[in-house]
Formats: structure tokens, sequence, C-alpha cells
């Protein structure tokens, strides 16, 4: 029987996962929390076999730092990432946390089931959908860098002194993202991509 914590905020889908997780003969619910930050404790506690963890939860907790908690402090307990938001560099992010596999949320029931017992027999599924890797794939990873740090509100020197690079340097980086995205302002361009979810702001621990 494969013991899974739940962490997700939205009430109406969480219950959804408890009934689909509870109907599978060999699958139960050991547990769940709205709030990645408690989710290591839940861990200790009800010590199951799969964390099912949403990226941004509730008090904009992101799971996936503290999956990273997780597995540092619980390396037996298999961890799979999932998210509604297309943020381009989620993926790479749960890797480097240590995540075994994630997904998308709207990859349905059986995708979600398949994964669980995937990761349980020891593989990695990195399920994603096709407008991530189409957006990502405009931009450089500098200018994906520089992309996010304005998304942050910070100024052309901040992100310069950040990158560590002049600002002489970093005008011809912002001029190649504009010119791959249309737009004629980056400001206007991070709001765009913030509120498509293409760039998510990270959140304080």
């Amino acid at each position: 029987m494969i013991k899974i914590l739940i962490v997700e905020d939205q009430i109406m889908l969480r219950e959804l996962l408890e009934a689909l997780i509870s109907s599978q003969q060999d699958m139960e619910v050991s547990g769940y929390c709205d709030d990645a930050a408690n989710a290591l404790e839940l861990c200790r506690e009800h010590k199951p076999d799969l964390v099912l963890m949403d990226v941004v939860t509730k008090n904009y907790s992101n799971g996936i730092l503290y999956a990273a908690e997780i597995r540092k402090e619980l390396p037996d307990i298999k961890i799979v990432i999932m998210t509604a938001l297309p943020e381009i560099t989620f993926a790479n992010e749960a890797k480097k946390a240590g995540a075994h596999s994630f997904m998308d949320k709207d990859m349905g029931n059986e995708h979600l089931l398949s994964v669980i017992r995937s990761t349980m027999k020891g593989y990695s599924i990195y399920s994603l959908r096709s407008e991530r890797p189409h957006f990502a794939s405009r931009f450089t990873d500098k200018e994906i860098a520089v992309l996010r740090l304005v998304c942050q509100g910070k100024t052309r020197s901040e992100v310069a002194k950040e990158m560590d690079i002049s600002e002489s340097t970093l005008k011809p980086i912002i001029t190649s993202i504009l010119d791959k995205s249309g737009f004629d302002n980056i400001m206007k361009f991070a709001v765009y991509a913030v509120g498509q979810g293409f760039i998510v702001p990270p959140q304080e621990q």
C-alpha cells in the first residue's frame, strides 16, 4: 500500500485528490495539509511513502523549497511536485531540490496515478505541457535570468549588479528580450509574464 501525503491549498482539488487516491486498491491518504511549511512535520508524524506537493500553497509557501528539506531529512520519501502554473523554471528547480517527479495538474487523473506508481518503482517522470518549453525556447538562460529579476521589481542598475555585469552589457540583453517578445517596454513584458504565470517571483520562505 502506497501511503501518500497531499500538500494542496485548494480545498476542492485536495478533496478530489483524496477521493481519487482512496479509490485505488494500492494507495491510501496518510495525511494532508494546505501549507508546504507544515509538510516536513507531517512527514515525520505520518511517515508517508510519497508526498504529492503543490508548488505554491497557502501563505505563498514554496513547495519546492520544502521538498528540498524533506529530501534532506527523510531521503526515503518520494516526492512528486505538481503545478497548474506554466512557470518556466519550476521543473529545473524541482530537479535541483531532489524531487523525483514533476507534473502539470491538468494532465488527468490516470496520468497522475501512473506518475505516482512509476515514481514508487524508482522512475523519475517530468511531464510538461508543450506551452512551457515553447515560451522558454525563445530566450537564452541569461535573458530568462534578467527577466526574472525584472519581474521581482528590480531596477536596471540592481539587475546589472546581481548579474555581475555592467549596465551597458545589460542593455543589449534587454533589447534582445523585447525583440523576441514583441513588447516595447521590459516592465510591460514583465507584467505580462507574471500575469500569464510564465514567471513566478520567488516568495521568501
